[in-house]
């Protein structure tokens, strides 16, 4: 039964994506909090060649015996990896088949979980910050000091040899480093025999990092239908609405893509434009509402402004490192506040002083003021949809 809940644990992360939101938040948490102190940082961005589809069976079965699965599991899992071959074929030429001794079943269930307990031991012996999800690894270091660079290259000689012991290799053409931080001496790093480029900025599982640590989508990251719609036609809008109510055609239209990454950085300026202008413009696609202000636009479709709609975001993912699904590593990004005061809501988080904004702006920081505010009601909500509800209620006195 342990076995099982081992890889059941392992799966859920890849699945319900709570892994990725957690690693995400915690590493660069910890990256802002390097470079408000003045310490400028490294982050070497690494990427494993054909990662499922490479690792070795016999490696994999010796990991899972070390993490104490009995027998019975072991051979199971071994059962359903051998048995498959595979075939190539280039313009109607085919090999022979081959059996397959590395990788999984492409879209398997047991896939990620595998791949995870796979990699477990990558970060045995590292001194900097690793942080893991699949196959996208990053190590983040300080490089003030020779001793922080030293350090970074000793961590990345172990992964090096970690890769060659495990018989997988990195594609050092993908692997990159960010040097945060404008006193940033931009030292060069090297895995193995060879440099590792440097690059302004890097796309971290759908959001882009660049040098001074400001987060936004990468292109294609969202949904199309929950981008902006600046090229919605009066002819399609006419349509939508003609009967009915618009605010669910809105609703799609009017979430630009820095609202659906509250976790990191605060949305910033996208390259096309200002985050905000392309849901003003489909609202005057409307027909009744083409003269009225932005205001009373939003007022007459019951919508929140742009603003409340990036608070309540970020309000809603404080509630889940707080209270809810994300609480365990809530305890390692937030302190409570401890006072004896019983006005307020109870649950007061601590205020820290900050010199940057990249920093002030970072969602463990700027959502503290926020949830301090808020009435006690709403943060002992006995669930996240029971919060939603009276969050939306008590917005209009929050901002």
């Amino acid at each position: 039964m342990e076995n099982k809940e081992v890889i059941a644990d392992s799966q859920h992360g890849f699945t319900k994506g709570k892994s990725c939101l957690t690693n995400l938040v915690a590493f660069y948490d910890g990256v802002t909090a390097l470079v408000d102190k003045g310490r400028a940082t490294d982050i070497i961005y690494l990427d494993l060649c054909k990662a499922y589809g490479t690792f070795m069976h016999d490696i994999l079965v010796s990991k899972l015996e070390r993490h104490g699965f009995d027998g019975w599991t072991t051979r199971w899992i071994r059962n359903w990896l051998d048995g498959r071959t595979q075939r190539v074929v280039v313009n109607g030429s085919m090999s022979k088949w081959r059996t397959e001794m590395s990788g999984v079943p492409q879209g398997s269930v047991l896939g990620p979980a595998l791949f995870n307990i796979f990699v477990g031991n990558m970060d045995s012996g590292i001194e900097c910050t690793l942080s893991k999800f699949a196959d996208d690894t990053k190590l983040c270091g300080v490089v003030n000091t020779l001793e922080g660079r030293d350090v970074i290259q000793r961590d990345l000689d172990r992964l090096e040899r970690w890769a060659r012991a495990n018989r997988m290799k990195f594609n050092k053409a993908k692997c990159k480093v960010l040097h945060v931080d404008w006193r940033n001496a931009k030292n060069n790093h090297r895995l193995g025999e060879e440099w590792i480029e440097s690059s302004p900025e890097e796309k971290d599982l759908g959001v882009l990092i660049d040098e001074k640590t400001q987060h936004e989508p990468a292109v294609g990251a969202c949904s199309p239908e929950r981008q902006p719609c600046p090229g919605l036609h009066q002819k399609r809008c006419d349509q939508q609405v003609e009967g009915g109510d618009p605010a669910p055609l809105l609703c799609s239209c009017e979430t630009p893509p820095g609202v659906l990454r509250p976790a990191l950085g605060a949305p910033v300026q996208e390259r096309h434009g200002a985050v905000g202008a392309s849901p003003e413009e489909a609202m005057k696609l409307i027909r009744g509402l083409e003269h009225l202000s932005y205001e009373d636009r939003l007022r007459e479709l019951g919508l929140f402004s742009l603003e409340k709609r990036q608070l309540r975001g970020d309000l809603t993912v404080a509630f889940q490192y707080l209270k809810g699904a994300y609480r365990k590593a809530g305890e390692g990004l937030f302190m409570r506040e401890c006072s004896d005061r019983t006005r307020g809501n109870g649950f007061k988080l601590k205020e820290g002083q900050f010199r940057l904004d990249v920093r002030k702006k970072f969602f463990t920081v700027r959502v503290v003021r926020y949830w301090n505010m808020l009435p006690r009601e709403v943060v002992d909500a006995p669930s996240l949809e029971v919060f939603k509800a009276r969050l939306d209620g008590a917005l209009g006195n929050v901002v």
